[in-house]
């Protein structure tokens, strides 16, 4: 077989399967007439999936006059990947089986972030994953991280990550080394995007920004329907988009960056000039939404963070012209108390034909968007190889 041949067998079959995950039940005869490809070639490249156990065939579908066709299904269970959300104070760690449905999951929250401290943080919360993985052909097929921070576009080195401390980073190499399994390293709003796209609040849309508020603030591009990254992957750091050219200075080393007027971090310092609310144990967002019910003035606050949060999707709303905004992260959880205010700051300042058709929403996979992206990378790099490395076999 030619390099040529061998490129082409990949693609149909690479093809074949994607229809069978994304429309099965369905049978060859049914492929072949959506793919427009030979019955033989379709059946050919089934043979091999199920033989790969990727595939499985069930009982027979309705007959549209002749016999009745054997139906196909994607082994979603063939093997299972793991997701982690590296988060400023926590790190969310996901399994989940080759559709992205979370079958175990590992919270911790951190109050340091220090990287040798923070490693082994990660390692464990693998490692208990990896102890939760149920039987499979293939057990765990990859590893996918989403981070705080600019991420070299070989995926192989944190250059950046200012909330963190962090410069230089060799996480990929290091977990590798540790667990003997593919790693995939993005930034977080990348991930979290596309864990949007692939799963949530973005899968009717084409054209999609997912706007990650936690500590700090990420973004993240899905442009006609691809993940966008810039020349050298380093798109996306809108949080340190200047909204005051005279305002607070940032660890980026800029001064009056978006996120230090709208992240959880902003709220949370803000927090600290109501009296009522430093009366209270816990100082964190979830009990700040709990005082917004009764406490005017948390409130008030809630409106300000929106507010803001409104300034930057406003400037990112007439610079793209996107069909969708949403909101994801840790700010989230508090959608109720930010929305209003966001979309009063929107109608008022968005030009009037970016306005007509955006749709301004919170993130449906709510805390889990980022680490499902990140276990939805470690699984297609998982197909793709697996591919190509049974079509190496078959050459050799």
């Amino acid at each position: 077989m030619t390099w040529n041949q061998q490129l082409v067998k990949m693609k149909n079959k690479s093809r074949v399967l994607q229809t069978i995950i994304d429309q099965s039940p369905i049978s060859r005869a049914d492929i072949s007439q959506h793919l427009g490809l030979t019955k033989g070639t379709v059946s050919s490249l089934v043979n091999e999936l199920i033989e790969e156990q990727i595939c499985s065939e069930t009982g027979p579908g309705k007959s549209s006059g002749g016999r009745r066709p054997v139906m196909l299904l994607f082994n979603e269970q063939a093997g299972y990947a793991i997701g982690i959300d590296l988060g400023v104070n926590y790190i969310l760690g996901v399994m989940t089986d080759l559709s992205g449905n979370i079958v175990s999951e590992h919270l911790k929250h951190m109050n340091s972030m220090r990287y040798e401290e923070t490693i082994l943080v990660i390692k464990e919360v693998i490692q208990s994953l990896l102890d939760s993985t149920p039987e499979s052909p293939y057990g765990v097929i990859g590893i996918g991280i989403g981070v705080p921070g600019i991420v070299n576009k070989e995926g192989s080195n944190i250059l950046l990550a200012p909330n963190l401390g962090w410069t230089d980073i060799h996480l990929k190499a290091e977990i590798e080394t540790e667990f003997h399994l593919p790693v995939i390293i993005d930034n977080e709003a990348n991930a979290g995007a596309y864990g949007e796209k692939r799963f949530g609040a973005g899968k009717n849309f084409e054209n999609l920004i997912y706007v990650s508020a936690g500590i700090g603030i990420g973004v993240g591009f899905i442009l006609q329907n691809s993940l966008y990254r810039g020349a050298e992957g380093f798109s996306g750091e809108m949080g340190h988009m200047v909204i005051d050219i005279d305002g607070k200075e940032c660890r980026c080393g800029s001064k009056g960056c978006w996120e230090l007027y709208a992240s959880e971090q902003a709220l949370l310092n803000q927090a600290k000039n109501i009296e009522s609310y430093l009366k209270r144990d816990n100082l964190n967002l979830e009990s700040l939404v709990e005082m917004a019910e009764e406490d005017e003035e948390v409130k008030d606050l809630f409106h300000q963070i929106g507010r803001c949060l409104g300034i930057g999707i406003n400037n990112i709303i007439n610079t793209f012209n996107p069909e969708q905004i949403i909101i994801g992260n840790r700010l989230a959880i508090a959608k109720e108390l930010l929305l209003d205010s966001i979309m009063e700051v929107v109608k008022t300042h968005s030009l009037r034909f970016n306005q007509e058709n955006v749709n301004i929403t919170f993130a449906d996979l709510s805390i889990y968007s980022t680490a499902l992206g990140a276990s939805a990378y470690a699984t297609e790099n998982f197909l793709n190889s697996d591919l190509q490395e049974n079509l190496n076999k078959q050459e050799n």
